[in-house]
């Protein structure tokens, strides 16, 4: 009796084959993992290269004033109240800012606020203003660790006055103006920064210069 087998492989090319597939598994995961990387690199340098155009196309209108400062009083976050002539006879600096939902302003007030004794130090009394309620701003200044007195200009009557409405993302709102008031309660310099942030060390000689002039 003849007895007839099935023609096969050795077990050494099974395991050539085997090996030889897992290889090429390995590199094709190796390559897609590439591929992602490559793609979060190009995302990246595409969110870069925005960032930079946009600052550098958000550049920042400023001016000379000469005008008496508009009178307010405001209530503020903290419970109390701020009147502009509480400061006669001290340099002003009043920061309008779109207020909640606003990451940069509430980092610049944070900014601000640690640079508070170099601004003391130069006579220079800063008062943040929002149109917000405290309800609405509250949680972005406690997020933010901003213990300073920020002033709420319900219903932007003194932001309208100082003509900071609308230079933002929103009619409705301030963006990101800075206005320098000197002793006698004179408006003597205003700037809009687009970019939504300036070092408070390059805010301070700004206004240090203006108060020179």
């Amino acid at each position: 009796m003849t007895t007839h087998t099935t023609p096969g492989r050795s077990s050494t090319e099974r395991t050539q084959t085997v090996q030889a597939n897992a290889t090429a598994r390995a590199r094709s995961e190796r390559n897609r993992r590439w591929y992602r990387l490559g793609a979060w690199a190009g995302a990246l340098i595409l969110v870069a290269a925005i960032v930079a155009v946009a600052m550098l196309t958000s550049r920042p209108d400023a001016a000379s004033a000469a005008r008496p400062a508009p009178g307010f009083t405001l209530p503020t976050t903290t419970g109390s109240s701020v009147s502009l002539s509480d400061y006669r006879g001290q340099p002003v600096l009043l920061f309008f800012s779109e207020g909640a939902g606003c990451g940069p302003c509430t980092a610049q007030m944070a900014a601000i606020q640690k640079s508070q004794r170099d601004f003391d130090k130069a006579g220079v009394k800063v008062l943040p203003i929002v149109v917000d309620s405290r309800e609405q701003i509250q949680p972005d200044l406690d997020a933010a660790g901003v213990t300073t007195p920020v002033l709420i200009d319900n219903g932007g009557i003194v932001s309208k006055k100082y003509d900071t409405l609308g230079k933002g993302m929103h009619a409705e709102k301030p963006g990101h103006s800075f206005i320098l008031v000197n002793k006698d309660g004179t408006e003597i310099w205003n700037g809009d920064y687009p970019s939504m942030w300036l070092e408070p060390q390059k805010l301070l000689d700004e206004v240090t210069s203006r108060l020179k002039k």
